[in-house]
């Protein structure tokens, strides 16, 4: 990599030169306000809508106590509204029947005006069953609303995974008392999308480290979203929560099973949540991080409950040890039986299981007292960590290595904690890394701090790999998001400087508005699939580990290069000068990018095509666009760049 200064140069600038690449806002009444903006990828192909104008609902209620009615007060559009009332929970509200609408598998978009009585979170969900029957309910898009406004949610992707049946669209309200109302509601076919042609991201750091992505079953209905992952994320995936214990353990199964034998402590488990996914990463050979074994959060309470009960006992540590060890054994046997060639390299073992303090959890129900731990409730401490580790080791895949995951990593008492039991695992022969989840914002933590952390954990010897990588910011402004694309310079600057002790960056997901931290825009690709300048702020300046940075950057020799001061006496223009302004600085690289975006909108010149196809690739195109900043920051000296 260039110096990291050099690099920085570039996160200044790159949002100025590519704001215009996210997505246009969608323009709604003064006293409205938008959950979601998405309008380039809106489709005219509507297939379900209601305007309740005509008297007809065809939503149900989720409880048994609400009352819909067709409401003449209230309304976005026209006179009628659908007015949910008598609401006793707060997942109590509208819901629609989606089978006969959609098909599974397939993505769509969802388009909606909704607002509450007074103030109230209001959150667009879906509802399905698994091929097993298994019911999963998900928050779409969460927010808040006034009570006085009606929110917009404006082309809301969606999708529910392929075998699904009894599907759902709902609103829920977390004010179990509030009216909802609902008004020109339209469910319409997602239009594909071509992605950019623009440099790959595993490519970029290919010798460094590998780049992966966290996608879920839902994912793979996205044609667009899985071009990025395809050519951005080829290193890894991480399933996001189709391998957790919430996902694998069969409780219908495993009750069978103890009614037959009368041994509770073998947990019997499914795949069938991850199929999809399975088979994905199978048929692209994707290899695949394992995530996640043992974790207080999303694991259902009867599993440490004597006879799997829900409001049974709590079962003995012993019980426990054996519960552990048989589901991790069925787990990796059933994988290996049923994925032989789906390559695991890496997996979570134990998850989160510190606080910021370096503590262990609080003992107790983490679905009755978030942060609370069954596994600290049942062993009374955090000594279930060597056990897991322990039978990890014994069963995982020949190959996978095994990681403790956390996030608020770099705070100093957790980071000490991870060391400390780190270091202890590591004398056992039983870690193989450590993970850095890195949930990160704008304005904490510092660059530094964040590298200290990375620096001690570099220093146990381990490998690390950045597991859930994300940045958030509340501001998506010009400032905002050149803000963000310093950030994440400044991150990719540490990892690469500790390039040696990791083995994989991950993101935690690919778009803004499939995160679960959506609000905050912090992912590299926006909700139109297109690179935002965080992406352009971690690709300038890297050069391939193998090649020396003076070899990739300069460029000079007079064989394969002409100055652009100095073109050959065949070239009429002046190369890098996209706008023809006789000069060549940074607005030509916003004219070349533009032009990308629309060649009818922001036509260049004949002359100014030829200027900007600096790589002599016979069009213009993204790289084209790299080259002419790098030489306008120095980086390279001369142009065009040939091979």
């Amino acid at each position: 990599m260039n110096s990291s200064y050099a690099k920085k140069t570039f996160a200044g600038i790159l949002s100025a030169a590519m704001i215009f690449t996210m997505a246009t806002a969608v323009m709604v009444e003064p006293n409205s306000a938008t959950f979601s903006a998405s309008a380039e990828t809106a489709s005219s192909d509507v297939i379900f809508s209601a305007d309740f104008e005509d008297g007809v609902n065809a939503f149900t209620r989720r409880g048994t106590n609400e009352t819909l009615t067709i409401d003449n007060t209230v309304a976005h559009g026209g006179k009628s509204s659908l007015c949910v009332s008598d609401r006793a929970k707060s997942w109590n509200g509208p819901q629609l029947a989606m089978d006969k609408i959609i098909t599974a598998g397939t993505e769509y978009v969802v388009s909606a005006y909704a607002k509450t009585e007074w103030y109230s979170s209001l959150t667009l969900s879906k509802q399905y069953n698994d091929s097993t029957g298994t019911t999963h309910y998900e928050n779409i898009l969460a927010a808040n609303n006034d009570g006085s406004s009606w929110s917009e949610y404006s082309n809301v992707k969606f999708s529910f995974p392929a075998g699904s049946t009894d599907m759902y669209l709902y609103f829920e309200a977390g004010d179990s008392n509030v009216k909802i109302y609902v008004d020109d509601f339209s469910v319409s076919n997602a239009p594909d999308v071509a992605i950019e042609d623009i440099a790959s991201l595993s490519d970029v750091y290919a010798g460094y480290f590998k780049i992966g992505t966290a996608i879920g079953a839902s994912s793979l209905a996205s044609k667009p979203y899985m071009k990025l992952v395809n050519k951005h994320f080829k290193d890894s995936v991480t399933f996001g929560n189709e391998l957790k214990p919430d996902f694998v353990l069969d409780k219908a199964a495993c009750l069978a099973d103890y009614e037959k034998t009368g041994d509770d402590t073998n947990p019997q488990v499914s795949l069938t949540s991850a199929k999809s996914l399975l088979d994905y990463c199978r048929d692209n050979n994707i290899p695949v991080r394992g995530h996640t074994l043992v974790w207080h959060s999303q694991t259902p309470d009867w599993f440490f409950k004597v006879g799997y009960s829900d409001d049974g006992a709590w079962v003995s540590k012993d019980v426990m040890i054996k519960r552990m060890e048989n589901y991790i054994k069925n787990l990796m046997e059933l994988i290996a039986k049923e994925y032989p060639t789906v390559n695991f390299y890496s997996w979570d073992v134990v998850n989160e299981a510190w606080t910021d303090g370096g503590t262990p959890r609080t003992a107790g129900s983490n679905n009755t007292t978030s942060g609370n731990s069954a596994w600290v409730q049942v062993f009374g401490d955090n000594s279930f960590i060597d056990y897991a580790f322990e039978f990890a080791r014994k069963y995982a895949p020949k190959g996978c290595k095994l990681y403790y995951n956390d996030y608020n990593e770099y705070i100093g008492s957790k980071t000490d904690a991870i060391c400390k039991m780190a270091n202890e695992l590591k004398e056992k022969g039983l870690i193989d890394g450590i993970g850095m989840q890195s949930h990160l914002d704008v304005s904490f933590p510092s660059a530094s701090a964040y590298e200290k952390a990375l620096s001690k954990f570099a220093a146990t010897g381990l490998d690390i790999q950045v597991t859930e990588l994300d940045i958030t910011t509340s501001d998506t402004s010009t400032a905002g998001l050149e803000k963000q694309a310093q950030a994440y310079s400044d991150i990719f600057d540490s990892l690469v400087k500790y390039a040696d002790n990791i083995s994989a960056v991950i993101l935690w997901g690919v778009t803004d508005d499939t995160s679960w931290r959506a609000s905050k825009t912090p992912l590299l690709f926006d909700a139109e699939y297109k690179a935002k300048p965080a992406f352009y702020s971690i690709i300038d300046g890297v050069v391939p580990k193998s090649t020396e940075p003076t070899t990739a950057t300069s460029a000079t020799t007079e064989s394969t290069t002409v100055s652009a001061e100095e073109p050959t006496t065949a070239f009429s223009g002046k190369y890098g000068d996209a706008n023809c302004d006789d000069k060549i600085d940074i607005s030509d690289v916003v004219a070349v990018r533009r032009f990308l975006v629309s060649k009818d909108k922001y036509a260049l010149t004949a002359q100014g095509v030829k200027n900007a196809d600096v790589l002599a690739s016979d069009g213009v195109n993204a790289q084209d666009a790299v080259a002419i900043q790098q030489y306008v920051f120095g980086n390279i000296t001369s142009l065009p760049v040939k091979n």
